[in-house]
């Protein structure tokens, strides 16, 4: 692995596991340091070993929504590890399921405040903090049902097409010296999206021309090519991440 990442820092937002901690992962072995949160300390704790002790990554617990919290993490970020280069907007809430019909408007609501809001309040304290003397790069995980219609999950899907669109504008507000990029995956496995593959993965996966399911290596590649020097002139994208689900034309 190249060490093209040495003296930055980077914050992963729900990344005690799944594709936040992949993302962690290579980032570190691309010599970052990393401050990872989610809701539970003891998973935070677990995550940090893995990553490679606390000279390597911090792991800080709150809810992802919480300002507070926020500001906390990336102050804590500072005073450990001396900037917040980077921002990865991983963390993500999908409770409502089935039609829009049946939805739960409280459960939407915090679907939204949690999937785009929030996204926008991360960015809003690595600004003030950090970037808006010293730059950096930002990265938002979307999802493909906020590119294709996903029934059952569509409301869901709604809060990553406005997280899309968020991406755009912040690329356009905070350029030149801050790139705001996305990725949009297809299912990948993790316990976030066990409901959409377990007892059926070889079945859901015909339908990717690939034919297998995303593992969250899959995502943490191209998130730290959107972080590095390699992507200078890349910003407001929201990349597919799919195995070519959406060259079929739609999500199930």
């Amino acid at each position: 692995m190249s060490r093209r990442f040495t003296g930055k820092t980077a914050i992963v937002t729900g990344a005690s596991r799944g594709i936040g901690l992949a993302i962690a992962e290579r980032l570190v072995r691309d010599g970052a340091k990393v401050v990872v949160t989610a809701r539970n300390q003891d998973a935070l704790d677990e995550a940090v070993e893995f990553l490679g002790g606390s000279d390597v990554a911090l792991g800080i617990a709150g809810k992802a929504d919480d300002p507070a919290h926020q500001d906390g993490v990336v102050q804590q970020a500072l005073r450990a590890f001396g900037s917040a280069d980077f921002l990865v907007n991983n963390a993500g809430i999908n409770p409502a399921h089935g039609p829009l019909m049946d939805l739960d408007l409280g459960a939407a609501r915090k679907t939204v405040e949690v999937n785009c809001v929030a996204a926008v309040s991360w960015v809003q304290k690595v600004y003030r903090h950090w970037m808006k003397e010293n730059g950096g790069c930002i990265v938002n995980l979307s999802s493909v049902t906020g590119i294709r219609p996903a029934p059952g999950i569509g409301f869901y899907g709604a809060t990553k097409a406005m997280l899309n669109s968020l991406t755009e504008l912040l690329a356009v507000e905070l350029g030149p010296d801050i790139r705001v990029n996305a990725v949009a995956p297809g299912v990948v496995k993790t316990r976030f999206a066990t409901s959409l593959y377990e007892g059926k993965e070889e079945s859901v996966a015909e339908a990717y021309p690939l034919k297998r399911l995303g593992e969250p290596a899959d995502i943490s590649g191209t998130v730290a090519f959107l972080l590095s020097d390699d992507a200078a002139w890349v910003t407001g994208q929201t990349v597919v991440i799919d195995g070519g689900l959406t060259l079929s034309g739609g999500v199930e």
